[in-house]
């Protein structure tokens, strides 16, 4: 993937998104995300943080709450949210085709995108726009690398296979369904889990369980 190929599906991603939210109401707003204790309107606001917080700032503001990552995204998300729900998906829309991105992985960067957008759509009732394949690029990469999030290590000995992409990875007890699904679990999403078979189903779902750690990984 390079740097052309990243921004067009993110900012896919992102317009699809907030064309999905343009007939929200209130309440809808207020519905709990996937994303740990935020709403669906924080964790918009949160996608507006990524969208325009490049590396310098995104040092400046680690730095200030003393590399404490939840206080840091916990601010840049309230400076985000606006007066109002219409405000919110305003300047989520502004930002939508921004190119700023903090320094790391592009997979990490699209994936950012690809996770909130179903933390947020999830608990909606509202169906994923990703495309499978790019569910399937994502699935590939965080199940062998550990960035950010806990991934690679939470579905260590477990074979995933997307039933509606072409892909495969890893070794061990199956764990089958769609590549987003597969991914939204590699990533400790809990509710994914329904959309998934295999004999390794348990394993992940314990892994998924609040409070797990993964001992020794690396």
């Amino acid at each position: 993937m390079n740097d052309r190929e990243l921004w067009e599906l993110v900012h896919a991603e992102r317009d699809a998104l907030a064309d999905d939210l343009a007939g929200l109401d209130d309440a809808a707003w207020r519905t709990p995300s996937l994303c740990g204790d935020w709403t669906v309107r924080e964790t918009l606001a949160h996608l507006t943080a990524v969208a325009t917080l490049g590396t310098p700032a995104w040092l400046r503001s680690v730095v200030g709450v003393r590399w404490d990552f939840d206080r840091h995204n916990e601010l840049r998300m309230r400076e985000q949210l606006g007066a109002g729900p219409a405000e919110t998906l305003a300047r989520f829309r502004a930002a939508a085709h921004a190119r700023t991105r903090i320094l790391g992985p592009r997979p990490a960067a699209l994936g950012e995108n690809v996770i909130h957008a179903a933390d947020i759509r999830r608990p909606l009732g509202l169906p994923s726009r990703t495309a499978p394949t790019v569910a399937a690029e994502l699935l590939t990469w965080f199940a062998t690398h550990e960035f950010a999030v806990v991934s690679r290590s939470r579905v260590r000995g477990l074979e995933l296979r997307a039933t509606d992409a072409e892909v495969a990875v890893g070794a061990g007890a199956r764990v089958e369904g769609p590549a987003l699904a597969l991914l939204l679990a590699t990533c400790g999403r809990s509710d994914a889990l329904a959309d998934l078979d295999g004999d390794g189903v348990a394993v992940l779902t314990a892994r998924c369980r609040p409070g797990w750690t993964a001992r020794g990984r690396g």
